[in-house]
């Protein structure tokens, strides 16, 4: 498996090509199906990180937002 870094720096290359002097078709698909990926990353990272958020309500007890309302498959 590529490293996101790959991928991003994969990406900027086609854009800036894209920019400069077009893409193929090839290319273009490329282009999407890595952007499609690197959301997809993006995404579960940022669910990931709300799972794992615990609010202390007034009375003193935890509640966990991952249990409230995490683990939704939204995407």
């Amino acid at each position: 498996m590529e490293s996101i870094d790959k991928k991003i720096a994969r990406i900027n290359e086609l854009y800036r090509k894209a920019q400069a002097e077009g893409l193929t078709e090839e290319e273009k698909g490329e282009q999407a199906s890595l952007r499609s990926e690197y959301i997809a990353n993006v995404r579960a990272n940022l669910r990931g990180q709300l799972n794992n958020i615990n609010i202390q309500e007034k009375d003193g007890s935890i509640t966990s937002l991952g249990e409230k309302h995490g683990n939704k498959k939204t995407h």
